[in-house]
């Protein structure tokens, strides 16, 4: 009988590391600007500074970030409109989240994160979830 493989030591990098990493990270990963210009967009629709509204944004996000959910579930009018009724009805509280750091999550919020994870996978996939609710949170 094969004995299981020792799980590796724990390591944790040097911040020189993770410079190195997020710089390599942007080289090759040219859709870093698709998230950055999706989190500013979420940023003025939430303060009213722009026309576009954070359906909008989170679709700018969805379609660069989540293509290949795309390929089998076809971006329509009729999925932006669940989208939007989606954020019409949980947007409050996934913004509960908002700036908050991780440490500061406790066990009282769990619930409402599986719920909101739970609800929105159901419109957008356990990818596109995670991307929107990652978004809405920073």
């Amino acid at each position: 009988m094969k004995r299981a493989a020792a799980a590796p030591e724990s390591y944790t990098p040097r911040v020189s590391e993770l410079d190195e990493a997020r710089k390599r990270f942007l080289e090759y990963e040219p859709r870093d600007l698709f998230y950055r210009v999706a989190s500013e967009l979420i940023e003025l629709a939430l303060t009213d500074k722009t026309s576009i509204t954070v359906a909008e944004a989170l679709a700018v996000l969805l379609q660069t970030w989540n293509a290949p959910y795309y390929q089998f579930c076809p971006f329509t009018v009729q999925h932006f409109a669940h989208i939007e009724a989606l954020l019409q009805k949980h947007l409050d509280d996934a913004l509960r989240f908002r700036s908050r750091g991780i440490e500061s999550v406790s066990e009282s919020d769990l619930p409402i994160v599986e719920r909101l994870f739970n609800v929105f996978e159901q419109v957008l996939g356990p990818v596109g979830a995670a991307k929107s609710l990652h978004l809405l949170a920073l």
